[in-house]
């Protein structure tokens, strides 16, 4: 029987947040190094854009594949210290990336983060709605930025650490693999707590639609993640080797770009979660999708300084989307948090890996520009967002 466990307190637990999204950063820190090291492999290795786009296929896939998979066992299974098991995975992954020499021992370290990676995601997100005391949207963008800042750290360290100390001292950045897992062993304890305070007290909660229509709106949903995640993915892999080629930077001074991107990214999550809570999800997917889309189309044509700044903006709208995204999806399921969550987590990794494996291929035959021209249509495809249901005004009639 599916069931949803009833908490106990209706308080948000801040603590608890700032420690899963603390967690967050560190996990997705660690992460990005990967693809913030991609200028470096590809030059210490001679690797083509294919092989890297086969780099991040392994990352992405990896995750994508076990997420749902972990969600539903998740669902089912109460296991204290997941979490920690999991960023075992990331601790080991980067040792093997640290001491790789090889394209085949790339592919299992990328394979280990990945790992770790889906893991994490579904199991966390599951915390963060346990903590939010019934503030979902804050409490996922809570736990969001966390992971955005830490995706944005990546490239900066790259440039400050990596770069210039070369592969080897990715070995420096297990330890912060090590400190997470501390925290995280914290996190299992206060999640058994409450797993064994409502274990007893467990409600079935109603579905806002009937199957058919819940169906419809995921489809939807899942088609504004494929639509968000492509352009990401174009920017996280490749950006960096677009700057170079057009305008000429060093592979740092293009890290560092690729920070700003990143951060105008973290800054929008914090705002679309509370926003959603406030005046519905629906309005915010439909502009943190098609709002980019002047700005996606623009970008191909502009210079250095407006590119830097059209970037920003472009990560600071459509990051708002996935908070409100996932949130409605488990309003869609209530009873399926962690499926519902590790399906998302999972598509949009799993979308990311797939697209950088064939953006990469299309960097190889007709150039790295030609990439941001055709991928910059992708936001209009955020008009779709209009035939989602406004599960806002259902619950206000209902009452």
């Amino acid at each position: 029987m599916d069931v949803a466990h009833i908490q106990t307190q209706s308080t948000t637990k801040y603590r608890v947040l700032g420690a899963i999204s603390s967690a967050h950063f560190l996990n997705d820190m660690m992460q990005s190094l990967l693809m913030a090291l991609y200028p470096l492999l590809k030059g210490s290795y001679h690797l083509s854009f294919t092989q890297i786009g086969l780099l991040s296929l392994t990352y992405q896939i990896t995750a994508s594949i076990l997420q749902p998979l972990i969600g539903m066992f998740t669902d089912r299974f109460h296991v204290r210290h997941s979490l920690t098991m999991g960023m075992g995975f990331t601790f080991v992954g980067l040792i093997v990336l640290s001491q790789a020499t090889t394209f085949p021992f790339l592919i299992l370290a990328a394979g280990l983060v990945g790992m770790g990676s889906a893991v994490f995601h579904p199991e966390s997100s599951r915390v963060a709605r346990m903590a939010s005391g019934g503030q979902h949207g804050l409490a996922q963008s809570i736990f969001q930025v966390g992971g955005n800042a830490g995706s944005a750290s990546g490239p900066l360290l790259a440039a400050l650490v990596v770069i210039p100390f070369g592969q080897p001292s990715l070995i420096w950045f297990s330890l912060a693999a090590l400190g997470a897992m501390a925290l995280l062993w914290q996190v299992g304890n206060w999640k058994n707590k409450q797993h064994h305070a409502t274990k007893h007290k467990v409600q079935i909660r109603q579905k806002p639609l009937s199957n058919k229509k819940t169906a419809y709106a995921l489809a939807i949903l899942m088609t504004l993640v494929m639509t968000k995640y492509v352009y990401m993915a174009s920017i996280q892999s490749y950006y960096t080797f677009y700057l170079i080629e057009r305008f000429g930077l060093s592979p740092q001074s293009a890290q560092i770009m690729l920070f700003v991107f990143l951060a105008g990214v973290a800054m929008g999550t914090i705002a679309g979660g509370p926003i959603g809570d406030r005046i519905g999800r629906k309005s915010v997917i439909w502009f943190s999708i098609l709002g980019c889309a002047p700005f996606t189309l623009a970008l191909p044509y502009l210079g250095l300084h407006l590119t830097i700044l059209f970037s920003f903006i472009i990560g600071l709208i459509m990051s708002s989307a996935f908070s409100a995204i996932l949130v409605f999806a488990q309003e869609l399921l209530p009873n399926h948090i962690g499926t519902v969550s590790g399906l998302f987590f999972g598509l949009a990794f799993g979308i990311a890996g797939i697209s950088a494996a064939l953006i990469g291929n299309l960097a190889d035959t007709h150039g790295i520009t030609a990439v941001y021209k055709i991928t910059a249509l992708l936001p209009l495809g955020g008009i779709i967002a209009a035939l989602l249901p406004d599960l806002r005004k259902r619950a206000q009639q209902a009452v």
